[in-house]
């Protein structure tokens, strides 16, 4: 037995190099994706491991050389592809594997494959729309704050987190006929009351008029927007009320996008560049300096709040962040997380 064992993973480790060498050709189209698969000849028996995601070559044929060639022609909805948004691109992931074992084995060989195509003008992801989650009213302005899913594609389907793991919280202002506004954090805090008071038990997340202060003790960050009048926050969860009901509670503010300062920003601490930076403009990060100590809470603007800025408080929850060892001793929530009213 042990012989024969040896002798497999010999098998399977050749397997693997001669797949290492194939030519593969990759083609991206509008809305579809083109694979040609040069195969070895010792591997075109088994031309049926050979996968796009958890699709099979939609063609196979064995070419006078001996070796195969294995197309893939799918639409970028087949195939299990991951859409993702980066800044202004949209990213098509999937991986090309080779299993000559079962399923439930690894893969002997992965091939990233990757579309990037530029962001469609006005795009913006589904759940980024007027009908989602609990709408606030200020100022003829409607706020929002919502729990993402793990992927940042849709709603959460529960209130139970890993501790460690991330909470993505997504804040928007729905402008309509508004002029343009940025939407900021001033500041957020969790706290186990759906009602802060005077003397309430409290975690500071963004503190110092926008300065994400868990992204320097912890790995918390602001990711990249959508669209100005959209933040979203990627907070890393804490022991902070660990296995209790946990509200977030955030001051957000809609400002004019043309004026940051010390008082108007977005900041995060970037542990690589060991300084803090500006979501909204890296170059003038030199705002978040402050963040360091106390920031000026005066605005150069201030005699004009009221024509250019909108103060909100949303309140989110309740989020159980659990140990994963005893997540099974609590329900999750089965409807989206969304702000208080």
């Amino acid at each position: 037995m042990g012989t024969q064992l040896y002798l497999g993973v010999i098998v399977v480790a050749l397997f693997a190099t001669t797949v290492a060498n194939a030519e593969i050709k990759v083609n991206c189209e509008k809305d579809s994706i083109s694979i040609t698969w040069r195969i070895h000849p010792m591997l075109v028996p088994f031309a049926a491991r050979h996968f796009l995601g958890n699709c099979m070559a939609s063609r196979f044929n064995v070419l006078p050389s001996g070796e195969g060639n294995a197309e893939f022609n799918y639409t970028l909805d087949d195939c299990n592809f991951k859409r993702l948004m980066k800044g202004k691109k949209l990213l098509y992931k999937n991986e090309l594997t080779f299993r000559p074992q079962p399923r439930s084995s690894p893969a002997s060989y992965v091939y990233p494959i990757e579309c990037v195509y530029p962001r469609p003008k006005g795009w913006i992801p589904p759940f980024l729309n007027a009908g989602s989650g609990v709408a606030e009213g200020r100022g003829g302005l409607k706020f929002h704050m919502l729990l993402l899913n793990e992927r940042i594609t849709a709603v959460a389907e529960t209130n139970v987190i890993p501790l460690g793991s991330f909470m993505p919280i997504w804040a928007t202002v729905a402008q309509e006929s508004h002029q343009p506004l940025l939407l900021l954090m001033e500041e957020c805090v969790a706290a186990t009351t759906s009602e802060l008071q005077a003397n309430s038990n409290v975690y500071p997340i963004i503190t110092n008029k926008g300065c994400l202060l868990d992204s320097e003790k912890g790995n918390s960050m602001f990711l990249q927007r959508y669209q100005s009048s959209a933040i979203t926050l990627y907070l890393q969860s804490f022991k902070f009320g660990l296995g209790e009901g946990v509200y977030i509670h955030c001051k957000l503010l809609a400002w004019d996008p043309e004026v940051l300062s010390e008082s108007k920003k977005a900041c995060h601490y970037v542990k690589e560049n060991e300084r803090w930076e500006l979501l909204d403009d890296p170059m003038q990060s030199s705002i978040c300096d402050c963040c360091s100590r106390t920031c000026n809470t005066r605005s150069k603007r201030g005699d004009e709040w009221e024509s250019n800025g909108f103060r909100h408080t949303s309140v989110l929850g309740p989020l159980i962040i659990m140990d994963p060892s005893q997540q099974n001793t609590h329900n999750a929530s089965d409807v989206p997380i969304a702000d208080q009213d």
